[in-house]
């Protein structure tokens, strides 16, 4: 099975995160604050992190950030109800799912169940170079360039953007999208597509207000808009 990082503030929480984790056969290593998550993490190299927004000295935005700088391991946010904000701001920043308190043991264990079985280490494609009028991806070394520009994506937004290119011409519906990219057994909401989405263009595009590379198809979902060579 799994190894999992819990980090939370919150002896109870932890306690019981602990319990319904371990009960389905996986390894589990618990930290009460940021800065010792983080050196948990690089300890263990755990497959995926239960993490706090609200933690004492290091928040858990920070400790979000300083994780995807070096992994793109799989990421659940545990959120309060009023923290509407730094959800969207952790979906951004690059979390996979977030989950709000108070929730259920069982809710957890079954959303860990379907992020674990979406395969993010899988190989995206063969390799291949996909060229456009302006944006040239490379499949096999995850990169992008726009007018010969490198431009920085996430592992996560770089699949996004070639599943769209790879179906240059195509409307894609978030629900295809999630399937794509998230997995089949993605067990969230959809709204984590539109704001991945608005991380690339902000990235990618010269004006992200007028996006050319990404169009919204109103109704329906995106496509790829670059002309092909």
């Amino acid at each position: 099975m799994a190894v999992i990082l819990v980090i939370d503030d919150e002896e109870n929480i932890l306690n019981v995160v602990e319990a319904y984790l371990k009960a389905e056969g996986n390894t589990v290593h618990l930290a009460h604050n940021g800065q010792e998550g983080l050196a948990a993490f690089r300890r263990y190299q755990p497959d995926l992190v239960i993490l706090d927004i609200m933690l004492p000295g290091i928040d858990g935005l920070e400790v979000l950030q300083q994780i995807r700088r070096v992994s793109d391991v799989y990421v659940l946010l545990l959120t309060a109800k009023s923290e509407e904000t730094d959800r969207v701001v952790g979906l951004t920043v690059g979390a996979d799912d977030y989950l709000t308190k108070p929730f259920s043991p069982r809710e957890l264990a079954a959303r860990v169940k379907a992020i674990l079985r979406r395969g993010r280490n899988k190989a995206l494609d063969e390799a291949q170079i996909l060229s456009f009028k302006h944006l040239r991806i490379d499949v096999q070394k995850h990169e992008v360039y726009r007018d010969e520009q490198l431009i920085d994506l996430t592992l996560l937004e770089f699949k996004l953007l070639n599943t769209l290119a790879s179906y240059a011409g195509m409307v894609l519906s978030r629900e295809q999208l999630l399937e794509q990219v998230w997995g089949y057994d993605f067990y969230g909401e959809d709204r984590v597509v539109d704001v991945h989405i608005g991380h690339i263009r902000q990235k990618l595009e010269i004006d992200p207000s007028d996006s050319q590379f990404i169009v919204t198809v109103r109704g329906v979902g995106y496509k790829f808009g670059d002309d092909p060579l």
